[in-house]
């Protein structure tokens, strides 16, 4: 084909499902590409986003869905994407991906961006400034096996078994402040501000059954540990979790995934993603120790005003300060104000 022709456009409603179509199709896309995720962060955050296409002779040859941040504390930036773990270009050929990422320069040095940011499970441009603090966990899942049980470490399966001796039990139908209650306490522990309650029910909305809680109840029936899963393809993503404080003492945390992965077999899944960690962490060790290796994610950037890569993360020991304070603070105030700041982090 002569890619001359290729013409890049901008995602809108009327050709949303052609873009899910080809998402659905190409083996470069993930769950973040999909074109609901426009719907969600024009909504939810209200910044600008620029959902594009690649297209030659009326077909879609590649995506790239990418949102502009203004962050008071982060600094100004065009990202593909924000709040989701992977994103970056996926196309069927070496020139749709070059026009995109080519219209993309031109977006971000038109906004007078500090940087773009594109976020990809595999690396694309060796000599692009990159940051290797993120890493993903996948692995294909044993179909064969019909006890779940069996395909976990040791040392994880006899911390399920506690969970069961315990009296654990796990549900899908989980309400959504059951939901967003133990995740606000989660993120708080950590020090960070909760995304609000309503950009979780839009991803509920928006994604339908493509994505869903699974509860686990301790035995007074009481929720103690939580997880959004979102499924695309053949794949099961881990993605939002959170738990009581008493969840460790009863093994909540791994009888979990155990039940998750058990659930996600049963819809059919063939691979589990564990989710992204950062090295150093609680959450990066605990996927480890469930026999999942760290995979780097390779975050790509394309520095304009900015002369470095940009650490807008927990690891950055600049922010030790505030995150101090906000572990201290009332639940109920870091609810209430979480929302205006989280949308500043992306």
């Amino acid at each position: 084909m002569n890619d001359s022709n290729l013409q890049i456009h901008h995602l809108d409603a009327t050709n949303a499902v052609r873009w899910d179509a080809f998402v659905d199709a190409c083996p470069e896309a993930t769950f973040f590409h999909r074109a609901g995720w426009k719907q969600v962060i024009d909504d939810i955050f209200g910044h600008p986003t620029f959902f594009l296409y690649a297209e030659l002779e009326g077909r879609i040859r590649g995506v790239l869905p990418l949102a502009q941040v203004k962050s008071w504390l982060f600094g100004h930036s065009l990202v593909a994407l924000p709040f989701c773990s992977y994103g970056g270009v996926a196309a069927l050929d070496a020139q749709a991906a070059q026009a995109l990422e080519q219209r993309a320069i031109e977006i971000a040095k038109h906004l007078d961006v500090d940087h773009l940011e594109m976020r990809n499970l595999a690396q694309r441009h060796a000599d692009w400034p990159a940051q290797n603090l993120y890493f993903t966990f996948r692995k294909p899942m044993i179909q064969e096996l019909d006890d779940a049980m069996r395909v976990i470490p040791v040392k994880r399966r006899n911390m399920v078994r506690k969970g069961v001796k315990l009296g654990l039990s796990s549900t899908i139908e989980t309400p959504l402040d059951w939901f967003f209650d133990l995740y606000a306490q989660n993120v708080r522990q950590h020090g960070t501000p909760a995304l609000p309650k309503r950009y979780f029910a839009k991803i509920l909305e928006v994604f339908g059954q493509d994505c869903e809680i699974l509860t686990v109840l301790n035995a007074q029936r009481q929720p103690v540990s939580t997880i959004m899963t979102f499924y695309f393809r053949d794949e099961a993503m881990a993605y939002y979790a959170g738990e009581t404080p008493v969840a460790r003492d009863l093994a909540a945390n791994d009888y979990k995934y155990w039940a998750l992965l058990t659930r996600a077999k049963e819809r059919g899944s063939r691979l589990f993603d564990f989710g992204r960690g950062k090295q150093g962490t609680g959450s990066y060790e605990f996927k480890k120790l469930w026999g999942f290796e760290p995979q780097p994610l390779h975050y790509e950037y394309q520095l304009l005003r900015s002369r470095e890569v940009p650490q807008n993360n927990p690891m950055n020991p600049k922010y030790r300060t505030l995150i101090a304070l906000w572990k201290r603070m009332p639940i109920q105030l870091c609810n209430w104000l979480g929302p205006y700041l989280v949308r500043n982090l992306g």
